[in-house]
């Protein structure tokens, strides 16, 4: 049984562009190999963070939602943790609404894009 998840991970300010594709990449890669499918990625660059984490005040932001089995959770919070550009990541489970409320929001900006 898939479930709906969405996970936002906070890099380190001191990446180059290249480096933070990089380090999305990985991520990406690593839920792909363990049979996710990628629901939808936003890319929310740099933002200041609500208190310093290591001594930053801002950090670049990037949200994936997508669906996979309970056990990729895990798999990809040991990769976050073991990776020094990793600042902060924070993943959680959709319930249905949720899940309703990001397609509803998503259509919306492709209305807005559209016209």
């Amino acid at each position: 049984m898939m479930n709906h998840y969405e996970t936002v991970f906070i890099t380190t300010p001191v990446l180059s562009e290249a480096q933070m594709k990089e380090a999305v990449d990985k991520f990406l890669g690593i839920l792909k190999d363990e049979g996710a499918e990628i629901v939808h990625e936003e890319n929310w660059g740099l933002k200041k963070l609500a208190y310093p984490i290591q001594k930053k005040s801002t950090g670049f932001y990037y949200l994936v939602e997508f669906k996979a089995d309970g056990n990729v959770i895990q798999k990809l919070e040991t990769e976050y943790r073991r990776d020094e550009r990793i600042i902060r990541f924070l993943t959680f489970k959709m319930d249905k609404y949720a899940v309703e409320y990001s397609i509803k929001k998503k259509s919306k900006k492709e209305t807005k894009a559209e016209g």
